[in-house]
Parts: structure tokens; C-alpha cells; sequence
């Protein structure tokens, strides 16, 4: 009997929109939710010849913050090893600034393209034709938005069948949340996942 008032009240939820009383959605539990353990981070060795540096967003609009200000150094240093190696370099920007917006210490060498757009740096761009271009099968994602550009692109990447690999120390966010449910989804979404490794800057082998 029980479990038929139980049914009865879940129909006549679904009929009218209303949930039952005591039914909690996500926002209700919030800060009772516990954060999932630390995702893995792994050595990767990656070929040059077949991997571009993805650089997003890094502009003094954006990288502001003292996170992404901090990260400047081992963005520079990798840059400087992408180059040594001729590994392809691409950068993006927001639609309405330009190159001279880029950070100078991260700033792109003469040839290196630049594509401009929102979070996610495919969409209206010719991004996946360089990549393509230049036989591309794995792309390094850095940057700012950690849960915008990093996310996204990488996400997209993912989904037209590249390898993508994050370096954590690489990515910021305005918030440590962020970069957390950012890490947590590129390595649980379905279709990013599996094509996904998060790593550290040292943690990268030529």
C-alpha cells in the first residue's frame, strides 16, 4: 500500500511539475556535496610532429589574476621548449582585442596563428583546418578561462577525434572551484574522457 501512494505521488508529480515534498535538486544539497577524490595526473611523451600548444586567452583583460599571473613562467618556459622542438604553436584571443593584447611574456612569434572567438575557439574559426594543415593529432590546451577556453576547446578537440592533454599548472581559473570542476569533467565526460590526460608541465616528455 505504501508503494502505491508512493507511485501515485510520483505520477501526480510528472502531471503537474511539481515535485514531491522533500525531493532536493543539486542546488538544494549543495554544501553538503563532497568533492570526488584528486584525478590522476601521468607522465605523457608527446611527438612534435604530430602535436600542437593551444594558448588561450592569455591577455591582459583575462590574465589578471594572481593564479594566471603565477602560471606566466611555466607557460613561457614550455613555449620556449615547443619552439626548440617545432612544435606548432596556435593562439587565441576574445573577438575585439589583437595580438598586442597578449601577455609579453607569453607573446606569439611571427607566423604563429591566432584565432579569435568565445569559450570555445573551433566554433567560427579556422582552428581545426591549421590543425589539420600541419597533420595535428594531439593538442597541449593552456589558459584562462580554466571552465571556458580550457573546457571547451578541449572538449571540441576531443570530439573531432584528438588526443588533448592538460597540463593542471597550466590552466586558471578565478576561483579554485573552477579549475577543480574543470579537471573533474575532462576526465568523466563522456566522449572527453577517454581521449583526455591531465599532467603537469614536468610531467611532459619529448
Amino acid at each position: 500500500m505504501k508503494a502505491m501512494h508512493l507511485s501515485a505521488a510520483l505520477v501526480a508529480a510528472m502531471l503537474t511539475g511539481v515535485a514531491p515534498a522533500g525531493a532536493q535538486t543539486i542546488v538544494d544539497q549543495w554544501s553538503s556535496v563532497q568533492a570526488p577524490p584528486a584525478p590522476e595526473l601521468k607522465k605523457v611523451k608527446v611527438d612534435p610532429k604530430t602535436t600542437a600548444f593551444l594558448v588561450l586567452d592569455l591577455i591582459s583583460q583575462i590574465c589578471n589574476k594572481p593564479g594566471c599571473i603565477a602560471m606566466l613562467p611555466k607557460v613561457a618556459k614550455f613555449l620556449d621548449e615547443a619552439r626548440a622542438h617545432n612544435m606548432p604553436v596556435v593562439y587565441s584571443e576574445i573577438p575585439g582585442r589583437d595580438a598586442k593584447d597578449i601577455l609579453p611574456q607569453v607573446a606569439p612569434k611571427s607566423g604563429e596563428p591566432i584565432v579569435a572567438f568565445r569559450a570555445d575557439k573551433f566554433i567560427t574559426t579556422d582552428l581545426e583546418k591549421i590543425l589539420k594543415d600541419r597533420g595535428v593529432t594531439t593538442v597541449i590546451v593552456v589558459g584562462v578561462a580554466a571552465e571556458g577556453a580550457v573546457l571547451y576547446t578541449s572538449s571540441h578537440a576531443a570530439f573531432i577525434g584528438l588526443k588533448v592533454v592538460v597540463p593542471v599548472d597550466g590552466m586558471s581559473s578565478a576561483t579554485p572551484f573552477g579549475e577543480q570542476a574543470t579537471a573533474w569533467a575532462l576526465t568523466n565526460a563522456p566522449g572527453v574522457a577517454p581521449a583526455t590526460t591531465l599532467t603537469r608541465f614536468d610531467m611532459i616528455e619529448w
